[in-house]
């Protein structure tokens, strides 16, 4: 993973920033804070990439592979899925089935809007697509939910990377964009989770 992580570091575009992100939103464990965050502090450094387009393309990348984590699931299935997760290359992904079934439940807890929501969530983030697909949400509103999520994510690190290219030299983004996302994305959640309790409760009052 170093490896890979060094080789973007060398070759860093729009189309580098979009094959990462497709792998970050299928099985490969590659961290979106990874990804983002340094081409935004790039964009802030020479100019040479725009943050706006960092932001599209991250994004378009995100659809592509949580679109072939859907694909997949809705077509081979649970057996496949979770036969996957256990065997060696699902294990090297860092895949068992502990993990895939909290993702299911999660799924399931929340409906069609934990897509949205799940992007934002740790350990859950590239794998919510998975459920999706085994429950067969149609694709419209699944790639809906999963561009609103992975924008709003991709938003907040480049942001991030972006304002911290003034702030700290690039030795020490990582450490610090890890720390920050982990806490911005518990803080999305929970105004997340709290904007629809309040759409719940105004239904219920309202009927």
């Amino acid at each position: 993973m170093s490896s890979l992580i060094a080789w973007f570091g060398d070759h860093l575009n729009y189309w580098t920033i979009t094959l990462l992100m497709t792998l970050e939103s299928t099985v490969v464990p590659v961290p979106s804070e990874l990804v983002v965050a340094p081409a935004a502090y790039k964009a802030a450094d020479d100019g040479e990439l725009s943050v706006y387009l960092i932001i599209l393309f991250a994004t378009l990348g995100a659809n592509i592979g949580a679109t072939i984590n859907y694909v997949v699931a809705r077509f081979l299935g649970r057996p496949v899925i979770y036969a996957f997760a256990n065997s060696r290359l699902g294990h090297m992904c860092l895949l068992n089935d502990a993990k895939i079934q909290r993702t299911e439940d999660y799924f399931n807890e929340h409906g069609a809007v934990g897509t949205l929501i799940g992007r934002l969530v740790p350990g859950i983030r590239h794998l919510i697509s998975l459920p999706a697909g085994l429950a067969r949400m149609p694709y419209s509103r699944f790639l809906l939910y999963t561009t609103i999520g992975a924008g709003l994510w991709n938003i907040i690190l480049a942001a991030l990377g972006y304002h911290l290219q003034s702030v700290i030299p690039e030795d020490e983004l990582l450490v610090v964009v890890e720390k920050y996302s982990h806490e911005i994305g518990l803080g999305m959640l929970a105004l997340f989770a709290g904007l629809i309790a309040y759409l719940v409760f105004t239904h219920k009052k309202k009927g």
